[in-house]
């Protein structure tokens, strides 16, 4: 009986820790307005296209995640190549673009995955997720929901960024502001918006 109680308790902590980890990624340590490392899919996304990279990004985010995770962990690590990260991480997140978009045009048919290769090439939060990853090590069931959680963010800023700027172009915006000014000033906002969930989780 108490082994079941050890038990019990060793799986409640890993699921707090899993869903902290989620939700830290998705909100406190948000990878576009914390880390600024999706930037460019969110300046350059149209409005009709919001779910669809949302979905990419996210799927794209925890495969990457945990392949680049096994890779290091038992074929880099083991071998003492872990210089050769970027060159193993890099074609990982690159390579697996195209058959995702594809797989998932299948699964989603009313949602559209055209065009959305580059915005997905130029997510730098990929690549960095990897090193973040690799760096700190803290087990599978980490990189999995830091993956998600990575992704379920990217696809919570952009809807809101997505939102605020159509919100911008009905409203009379002062001409030297318009555009990527604008843009900028509003991803600022959210960004400051945002540190709001800093106190969420206090360790």
């Amino acid at each position: 009986m108490p082994n079941l109680v050890r038990q019990a308790h060793f799986a409640g902590t890993i699921m707090t820790e899993m869903l902290l980890t989620l939700i830290s990624a998705a909100l406190i340590n948000n990878f576009v307005l914390h880390w600024p490392l999706g930037v460019d899919p969110l300046l350059g996304t149209e409005r009709r296209q919001v779910h669809a990279l949302g979905i990419a990004t996210t799927c794209l985010l925890l495969i990457v995640g945990v392949l680049g995770y096994a890779l290091d962990h038992w074929l880099l690590l083991p071998l003492e190549l872990t210089s050769l990260r970027l060159f193993v991480f890099v074609p990982l997140s690159v390579l697996l673009i195209a058959p995702l978009l594809k797989l998932l045009s299948q699964v989603f048919s009313t949602l559209s995955f055209e065009g959305l290769w580059p915005l997905l090439l130029g997510n730098a939060g990929v690549l960095g997720l990897t090193l973040i990853n690799a760096q700190d090590d803290n087990g599978f069931l980490h990189v999995t929901a830091l993956s998600v959680g990575a992704g379920l963010g990217f696809w919570l800023a952009l809807s809101l960024f997505t939102d605020l700027r159509q919100r911008t172009v009905d409203n009379d915006v002062p001409l030297p502001f318009r555009g990527l000014p604008i843009d900028l000033i509003g991803a600022g906002l959210m960004a400051v918006a945002f540190l709001g969930f800093s106190g969420l989780i206090k360790t």
